[in-house]
């Protein structure tokens, strides 16, 4: 067994309002930057031991899967780091 640091970033589907994301949106605008767009996310780092980096994935993905993001609104990436 390896250790493993699994970053799972979880972020709205585009076409799903994101009213974090446009507030904060317009208060970037207002301080001067222009932006055509900005989408908020959540990031988990995990922790874990797997066999090999694949493994480590598949069980963060399934983390995901089963509870970090709702798949119907949420598109999510893991990238796996050995620690």
């Amino acid at each position: 067994m390896s250790a493993y640091t699994a970053t799972v970033t979880v972020r709205l589907k585009r076409g799903v309002l994101d009213p974090e994301a446009t507030t904060t949106q317009r208060a970037l605008e207002r301080l001067g930057f222009e932006l055509e767009d900005l989408r908020s996310a959540d990031q988990y780092q995990i922790d874990l031991d797997a066999a090999n980096a694949d493994a480590a994935e598949d069980r963060a993905a399934e983390m995901a899967e089963r509870l970090l993001a709702n798949p119907t609104i949420h598109d999510y990436t893991v990238e796996i780091a050995e620690r």
